[in-house]
């Protein structure tokens, strides 16, 4: 790493070999040449500590950056308690809040299951009463002819016993 002076020394030495008296074509060629080489590698030495300095500069934004996100968190930490603070049963609200909106999503098809199965039932206690009803109709019709049966065949057994009566 070259200091501000060392640097003015060596542009100094730049002019100076520019103005001094040269010799033969082929020495200013080389002398040139030498501060060409020369001004080169002070400009590569130039962009090195410049790089180095770039570097350094960005490390230190990193390590800010990640002490920023440390503080932004602690932040939200505090901020959270202080509204906890305010309210100490919100949490608990809004958790019994919550699930009673889970409650209602799963009542709500419960609640058509319950209307669609009470349709059913109304639906089969009707045929079952009717049912009952044709039954009792048909009970009360065997009964009926039962009794027709039972007059008639009476009336037969009578007959037929008149008849025998007679054949005495």
């Amino acid at each position: 790493m070259q200091t501000p002076a060392m640097e003015q020394q060596h542009i100094q030495r730049v002019k100076n070999l520019g103005q001094s008296y040269r010799e033969s074509p082929a020495q200013e060629d080389r002398e040139d040449e030498e501060m060409t080489r020369s001004a080169l590698s002070a400009f590569r030495a130039k962009e090195e500590q410049i790089e180095r300095k770039k570097m350094e500069v960005r490390d230190k934004v990193f390590a800010h950056l990640g002490r920023v996100e440390e503080e932004t968190k602690r932040l939200a930490e505090i901020k959270e308690e202080l509204e906890a603070m305010a309210d100490p049963t919100r949490k608990e609200v809004a958790a019994i809040r919550k699930r009673i909106d889970v409650v209602n999503r799963e009542i709500k098809p419960l609640g058509q299951s319950c209307l669609k199965k009470e349709k059913e039932y109304k639906e089969a206690l009707e045929a079952f009463n009717e049912k009952n009803k044709e039954k009792a109709q048909l009970i009360n019709k065997l009964v009926e002819l039962v009794g027709e049966s039972e007059r008639l065949r009476m009336k037969k057994l009578e007959e037929l016993s008149k008849t025998i009566d007679s054949l005495h």
